[in-house]
């Protein structure tokens, strides 16, 4: 530490707090350890009958708390992320600079925050975002941390850790099934949840076919979609496994590549995944028409931002595939799909 005069602590960091007392309305920290000093605090200061102050002294191999969780900010954000505007007290936070998908490098995270005093905190990894949402933050625990910690985490990490990956309009083609809905016996309640889903990320059903259960027919309406250029394929009614079920074998036999048929979520056990080329073709089970969440809210997102999901993707669900159908629904800011 350094004694300098006030009027000469411009720039200069408190290496400790400094109280103000007004007799019989305020005793409190004024400034704290750690503050930069600016010009307007020079008044202040004086009036407080501060006439000298204590500062850090820059040492070369160590930094102050804000240098240091600058040089943090910069190693872990990557495309899709802004910054807090201000830098204080050795903390930044991270923001969703547009609509999409967070994505976490779980593995790399676990790795810098085992350095040792600096944290980087995140939202969970693949939780849909709104730009300016809060998504993360950045601290530097000790107010001056040796360079060289910096420099061990700058060495360790050589891949963005935190994202946001865009989500792109999209427009699909909603193919529904069922001899009761084909029939007329009862109402298609599909079309509006689908639209309400995409709708909420800019994409839209650009038609709806409603077929009885044939396998044929339901190949047919999938490949001329295919034909069609659709970005994305839906096909909801006949997922389960009774015999006149047919649409999971439909898809399986229209030409493309099959993810999955089934998931470790509930409510969604039921659901389908496969890509004809790079056009998902999703199979939505029956409890999508009734309940408030299931595996499509945890998968439409990634896929609408082009994510190719894999089998391991499917199956990671499990661990928080359970969502607990809450009075006031949270999500995602819950345990679902986390």
């Amino acid at each position: 530490m350094k004694m300098i005069k006030v009027e000469d602590a411009v720039g200069s960091i408190l290496s400790h707090d400094v109280t103000q007392i007004i007799p019989g309305e305020f005793k409190g920290r004024l400034f704290k350890k750690g503050h930069i000093i600016k010009e307007e605090d020079i008044e202040k200061l004086l009036s407080i009958g501060k006439e000298h102050v204590y500062v850090w002294e820059p040492v070369e191999g160590q930094l102050h708390e804000n240098d240091a969780a600058t040089r943090i900010a910069d190693l872990v954000v990557g495309e899709g992320v802004s910054l807090s505007d201000e830098i204080k007290e050795g903390k930044v936070d991270f923001f969703a600079a547009r609509d999409g998908v967070l994505k976490i490098d779980k593995d790399n995270l676990f790795k810098l925050n085992s350095v040792g005093e600096i944290i980087v905190s995140t939202l969970h990894n693949n939780t849909p975002i709104k730009k300016g949402e809060k998504i993360g933050a950045t601290r530097v625990i000790p107010l001056i941390i040796d360079e060289e910690r910096i420099i061990t985490a700058e060495n360790l990490i050589k891949e963005k850790i935190i994202t946001v990956a865009e989500i792109k309009p999209k427009k699909c083609l909603l193919i529904t099934t069922g001899n009761e809905v084909y029939k007329g016996r009862i109402k298609d309640a599909f079309l509006p949840v689908i639209k309400q889903k995409l709708g909420y990320y800019g994409s839209e059903v650009i038609r709806q076919v409603i077929l009885p259960d044939e396998k044929e027919r339901i190949i047919e309406e999938i490949q001329k979609g295919l034909a069609e250029g659709v970005d994305m394929v839906i096909c909801t009614g006949g997922m389960s496994v009774d015999p006149d079920d047919v649409t999971p074998t439909a898809i399986k036999e229209c030409g493309g590549e099959l993810v999955t048929y089934g998931s470790p979520v509930l409510p969604g056990a039921m659901f389908l995944l496969a890509y004809h080329g790079n056009t998902p073709i999703l199979g939505v089970p029956s409890c999508a028409m009734y309940s408030k969440r299931t595996v499509l809210d945890l998968v439409l997102p990634r896929v609408l931002s082009d994510e190719r999901l894999t089998i391991d993707d499917i199956v990671e669900y499990g661990h928080g595939g359970l969502c607990l159908d809450c009075k006031v629904c949270t999500f995602p800011h819950c345990s679902f799909g986390k």
